[in-house]
């Protein structure tokens, strides 16, 4: 059986789960709730980039992307454009996205990641 290392952890979640042979990024947000489509997307994995260097690797080591929209028909093209240059040639993850209905109505993205540890 092997460890579970969380990382950031409060009585709710965990930012980062590592078990298994995977590490598990729980869905980010913009914590500035203004900006548009593609800077929140920007923000958002800026964050995933340092959750996933608090765990050891980087975004080479993604196998899964979860993304949700608040609004896909207006957003799916920003954040399309932001993450198509994030994601390193060759290194894209199996991904989903979908519209949903987010936490807060200023939230555009939510992104969660598994990657390989």
């Amino acid at each position: 059986m092997s460890d579970i290392v969380r990382i950031e952890t409060n009585q709710r979640m965990s930012r980062v789960v590592k078990a298994g042979g995977l590490v598990f990024v729980g869905g980010q947000t913009s914590a500035d709730h203004t900006p548009d489509i593609k800077v929140q997307t920007a923000k958002v994995l800026d964050k995933i980039d340092a959750f996933l260097e608090k765990a050891g690797i980087d975004k080479t080591r993604l196998v899964s992307a979860q993304v949700w929209l608040a609004d896909i028909d207006r957003d799916f093209a920003g954040m399309n454009a932001v993450w198509d240059a994030w994601v390193p040639q060759g290194h894209a993850p199996a991904r989903a996205t979908v519209q949903a209905k987010l936490a807060a109505p200023e939230l555009l993205v939510e992104i969660a990641v598994v990657a390989l540890a």
